[in-house]
């Protein structure tokens, strides 16, 4: 009879724990997709030429430079990484040019990384602590507010996460190794500062594997390898290109392009001291001063969560040194190459939230440990108290983020942009735009024809790492709005005193921060 009790009292447990990955799996989908491509705001530049450049290779098969399918794009001049754009594509396809559209990849990625983060602790831990570790991302507010817009660094954290899940995995079903080479491969073209890292991370995660003779030297060793050569070779092409020791490579379905400016110089060890100060007053105070990456109210894993980083820190060390020395496999080394990947890339560059962000999963991950190791040292069913204290945290940045923190984002992304320029192309004649409206956002929802920007458009700071354009196809941003042209249309922001438009007899549309001004005969 015993024995019957325990079994049910086991099958309970699964059944509730099944429940609890489906609430918090639900939890957190929900915060990515409610009002998706409404909130934040209109458009945000950068996702807007990532966008266009994806209408481009959908509908002409050349990005903005002329380059056909470039393994990275030259966007701004500097460039920006590729995969976020070819993600785009096929939902473009489908749907067409609009702002939740190219907003679509980064979301399902996001999501997929609540998952993925929840196998990966399981894999190395056991099911409770990967609990633990999906409730804490599903709620983190740095993770919610990134998978909703369409920003190209945003899609390393996953990628990286996911390369680590199929490792784990193929240290069991060496199989799975193609699939590990496979996402690291594509991390590479989410964003460009993790190159050095990755190569890094992976060696160091196979040298774990044949130190604890988890990995063999066999074919799925060799074709991982190929994987992720294949991979990484047309970017090693880029560096050559962009370093002057090759000419660019120009084919009929691969471009390797040459910048204007190559911002390698990003990345180096000058000025340690600095750079360890930035990155600690980001991981401390949760914030970088910039509105879109992060709330000075919950920051980006609430308060609080720091010290459950440094105890499961702490915890992972310790346990991985007393496994080693026993010579027994210790999977908290794993969690610990990322943290350390995430750190060194805090010292080589000037961080905000947005270029460090490889680091923050890993963190709350080895947060999630510090809870669980700190409850399981006096009883677990104390869990519930942090559970309780992070899921007000939860409520109340959701309130926050879909009332006033909404507002705030209205500004940065541009509320209002998406109606005026859709009037503003359905007149004649010359358009004259408002200087602080950024040009990819113009060309974006304008549909502009990219042959016809290629031999019209012109610079203010030809050439620059941050381009400006000064016109384009029937868009020019040099104008007087003091004396208007009765022939022309004009979008204007907020900015602009519309006072001389309507004592010219201008006709004024406020779209929000914008206002299309024309004038009828």
């Amino acid at each position: 009879m015993d024995v019957i009790m325990n079994k049910l009292k086991t099958m309970d447990a699964k059944k509730w724990m099944q429940v609890l990955f489906f609430l918090f799996m639900a939890m957190g989908i929900f915060a990515r997709v409610w009002e998706f491509g409404i909130v934040p705001g209109d458009i945000n530049p950068d996702e807007a030429f990532a966008g266009y450049e994806a209408y481009n290779l959908l509908h002409y098969g050349i990005d903005s430079a002329g380059y056909r399918f470039p393994v990275y794009l030259t966007t701004w001049g500097s460039g920006t990484s590729a995969l976020n754009t070819y993600l785009m594509i096929p939902f473009m396809a489908v749907f067409g040019a609009k702002i939740w559209v190219i907003r679509l990849p980064q979301v399902i990625i996001a999501c997929l990384t609540l998952w993925a983060a929840y196998l990966l602790v399981k894999k190395l831990f056991h099911e409770k602590a990967a609990l633990c570790a999906l409730f804490l991302l599903a709620i983190s507010p740095w993770h919610i507010g990134m998978s909703r817009w369409g920003m190209d660094c945003n899609m390393a954290p996953g990628f990286l996460i996911f390369g680590l899940y199929f490792f784990v995995r193929g240290l069991q079903e060496q199989k799975y190794l193609m699939l590990s080479a496979l996402m690291y491969g594509l991390s590479l073209y989410c964003y460009a500062t993790i190159w050095p890292l990755v190569p890094l991370m992976v060696v160091l995660q196979l040298i774990y594997g044949f130190l604890f003779r988890k990995i063999r030297f066999n074919r799925y060793l060799v074709l991982s390898g190929i994987i992720l050569a294949v991979l990484a070779l047309p970017l090693l092409l880029f560096m050559l290109v962009n370093m002057d020791y090759i000419e660019e490579i120009r084919l009929p379905f691969l471009s390797i392009p040459r910048l204007l400016v190559m911002r390698d110089s990003e990345i180096s060890f000058s000025e340690l001291p600095l750079k360890a100060q930035r990155l600690w007053s980001v991981i401390k105070l949760q914030t970088d001063g910039l509105d879109w990456n992060s709330t000075s109210e919950y920051g980006i894993y609430y308060a609080g969560t720091l010290s459950f980083f440094v105890l499961g820190l702490f915890y992972c060390v310790k346990n991985s040194i007393e496994k080693v020395l026993q010579k027994k496999e210790a999977p908290e080394l794993l969690l610990l190459i990322q943290i350390g990947g995430g750190t060194l890339l805090g010292l080589l560059i000037y961080i905000n939230i947005n270029r460090v962000n490889i680091l923050f999963i890993p963190m709350i991950i080895t947060a999630a440990l510090g809870i669980y190791y700190l409850c399981s040292l006096i009883d677990l069913r104390y869990l519930i108290l942090p559970a309780a204290f992070y899921l007000c945290m939860f409520i109340g940045f959701e309130h926050y983020y879909f009332t006033e923190y909404r507002e705030i984002m209205e500004y940065h992304f541009c509320e209002g942009l998406e109606d005026a320029v859709r009037e503003a192309v359905t007149y004649e004649g010359q358009i004259y735009v408002s200087r602080g409206l950024k040009h990819p956002s113009i060309l974006f929802l304008a549909e502009e024809p990219v042959t016809e920007y290629i031999e019209t458009v012109e610079y203010y700071n030809y050439p620059n790492a941050y381009l400006e354009a000064r016109s384009f196809g029937r868009f020019s941003y040099d104008f007087d709005p003091a004396s208007p042209d009765t022939s022309a249309v004009y979008l204007l922001n907020q900015n602009v005193d519309l006072a001389p438009f309507e004592q010219a007899g201008f006709t004024l549309h406020t779209h929000h921060f914008y206002t299309v001004a024309h004038y009828e005969q």
